[in-house]
């Protein structure tokens, strides 16, 4: 019999307070740092306890004019110049370049350093700036562009200082130059691959006791950003017979308070599992979401709710997300049936249908007019392949063309190639994240995608590996296993990806 949890959580009925229609036609409009920010002034209070900042010596000032201390200092004027980080950019197949100050101000006075000092394989380090530098970055593994932050792209990496990164930490950072701009307004988004949490991950979920087992290796880096989005791949609810055989999947609704413990502020519905179970769990699925303080997208109780677009709000700026399943099984809703946004192209409901194109494009289009940033979140593809097939590529353009800023796609069960359009992302799949595949490397691997945004730019796009592992929970992966997953996508992917 299904169950649920009759408790809600605190972060649940402070959302419910915040979460208030949008009147631009989208599904809802959720402020999730005020969320936060209210519980942890609300924890304070209670507490009846006051904080104090930590403070950290920054050293002697540099010797190179660029570069300043981040602390003020009483000799400074009331309102001194504009300032951002002066970052140290690099190639992104290269490992993580951590730096102390002393090594950082080396770089960026240009003196002769190699990569064996920095802890890194190579010869010297071949310093470059200004505006070509982050092309030869872009090609070029040997060389380390010093660029002002507003700059960067996503397409390299950003060299920490004393632990700090200067696109998720500016005011923080100690190496700064002047600027003609205010400080960035800084949002975090991840976005995990797909999440099936029934069928044997849910075994072993119970026989530990706990519905959230799966999620507990992954939840702070989860929960640590201003948004957090995935794919949920099963229904949570079995009011109805199985419809896929032992490919349906159906998870316990005490997962629910799981998926919240670990940050999930959106899941995507549209997917060729949602429907396993018949129109009444599906109903009962979207139901018991929505009592919960995460959002959804990509499936209604008919065509119109299911196309609608959720925006959620982060820190004064509207994330508008567009869902919809390209693999069928799960039904297409209509105008008078509950189902999942479609778009049918190849390999599985093709050929591309032009009808279906327009209206994602048009939804992008009317999205793109009354938010700041689109995402797109496809379940497309072939399964068991790094490939991503034609349709992939025409469709992912025309939503980029339509006005999405990225789009994240799901289904193969493998990472997948990267391409550019347009200088913007078009990530195929990000592989599984929970999943009972064990019976190949590739498809107990992925990615996480964490974003940094400055304002409504995509400054940074960080894909960190994991492994599924003992009880099917994903943890986070590093050395040759973690370099081998990248290796597989960079491979699979257009440049300045591809390897």
């Amino acid at each position: 019999m299904d169950r649920v949890s009759t408790t809600p959580s605190i972060v649940g009925r402070v959302a419910r307070l915040l979460r208030r229609p949008d009147r631009g036609g989208c599904r809802t409009v959720f402020d999730v740092p005020a969320a936060r920010t209210w519980l942890a002034v609300a924890a304070v209070t209670a507490a009846g306890l006051i904080g104090c900042s930590s403070t950290r010596d920054e050293g002697s000032a540099p010797a190179d004019p660029l570069l300043t201390a981040q602390r003020p200092t009483s000799t400074q004027p009331t309102s001194p110049p504009a300032r951002q980080p002066l970052a140290l950019v690099y190639n992104l197949h290269r490992p993580t370049l951590d730096l102390d100050l002393e090594q950082a101000r080396r770089l960026v006075n240009h003196r002769r350093m190699t990569w064996a000092e920095l802890g890194q394989p190579g010869g010297a380090v071949r310093l470059r700036t200004g505006r070509s530098a982050l092309r030869q970055v872009e090609r070029n593994s040997a060389v380390v562009a010093v660029l002002p932050a507003s700059q960067v792209r996503p397409t390299v990496q950003v060299a920490r200082v004393d632990g700090v990164d200067p696109l998720r930490s500016p005011e923080r950072y100690p190496l700064t130059t002047s600027s003609t701009e205010s400080a960035p307004v800084v949002t975090t988004v991840t976005v995990v691959g797909d999440i099936m949490l029934g069928r044997r991950v849910g075994e072993a979920a119970a026989a530990a006791g706990d519905p959230g087992a799966p999620l507990r290796h992954m939840q702070r880096r989860l929960a640590r950003t201003d948004l957090t989005i995935g794919n949920l791949e099963s229904t949570l609810s079995t009011a109805g017979g199985p419809r896929q055989g032992s490919d349906s999947f159906a998870a316990d609704p005490a997962v629910l308070p799981a998926l919240t413990d670990a940050g999930f502020e959106l899941l995507s519905l549209a997917n060729n599992h949602t429907g396993d179970f018949g129109p009444r769990a599906f109903r009962q699925t979207m139901h018991r979401i929505d009592r919960t303080s995460i959002a959804r997208v990509g499936a209604g109780v008919n065509s119109r709710a299911s196309w609608r677009p959720t925006v959620l709000r982060a820190n004064g700026l509207r994330f508008g997300f567009v869902a919809f399943n390209a693999i069928g099984e799960t039904p297409r809703a209509t105008s008078t049936h509950p189902g999942v946004a479609e778009v049918r192209m190849s390999p599985r409901t093709g050929p591309l249908n032009l009808s279906d194109l327009h209206r994602l494009t048009t939804t992008i289009r009317a999205l793109a007019r009354r938010t700041d940033v689109v995402i797109a979140l496809p379940h497309w593809g072939e399964q068991y392949t790094t490939v991503p097939v034609p349709d992939q590529r025409r469709v992912g353009a025309a939503m980029i063309d339509a006005g999405a800023d990225l789009v994240v796609g799901g289904h193969a069960h493998w990472v997948q190639g990267i391409q550019m359009h347009r200088r913007h992302l078009i990530v195929n799949c990000l592989g599984n994240f929970i999943f009972d595949m064990d019976f190949s490397r590739q498809t107990e691997e992925g990615v996480v995608l964490e974003l940094v945004f400055w304002g409504d730019d995509l400054m940074a796009a960080r894909f960190q590996p994991y492994a599924i592992g003992a009880e099917f929970a994903p943890r986070p992966a590093y050395g040759p296993r973690a370099r081998q997953t990248l290796h597989r996508m960079w491979r699979a992917s257009d440049p300045p990806f591809r390897r």
